[in-house]
């Protein structure tokens, strides 16, 4: 399993959300098993998005397309996000 965590600024949250909720959709199709977002508790416009994805082909593919980068601007996202593709080697659960 690959999984890509992606760290970026919004102008709005409010703004971000439900078009990233609308693009749910694309990234199932595309191979998304799901996906976790988290808030800075200090600055709720600044985001934290895990995906999880059935490989990391699939992964690359949707993170470099050009109808991500336009929903992205759509969204609002200020700047160049940071993007990092994962690997898991263990998950350790209490």
């Amino acid at each position: 399993m690959t999984f890509v965590l992606v760290i970026h600024r919004v102008e709005d949250y409010s703004k971000w959300k439900p078009l990233y909720d609308e693009d749910s959709a694309t990234r199932k199709a595309k191979g998304s098993k799901g996906a976790s977002v988290f808030r800075n508790t200090n600055d709720p416009n600044h985001l934290v998005v895990m995906t999880e994805w059935e490989n990391l082909e699939k992964a690359k593919n949707f993170a470099q397309s050009e109808d991500l980068a336009n929903t992205m601007q759509k969204a609002g996202v200020v700047g160049r996000p940071a993007v990092f593709y994962l690997e898991e080697i263990e998950r350790t659960e209490y």
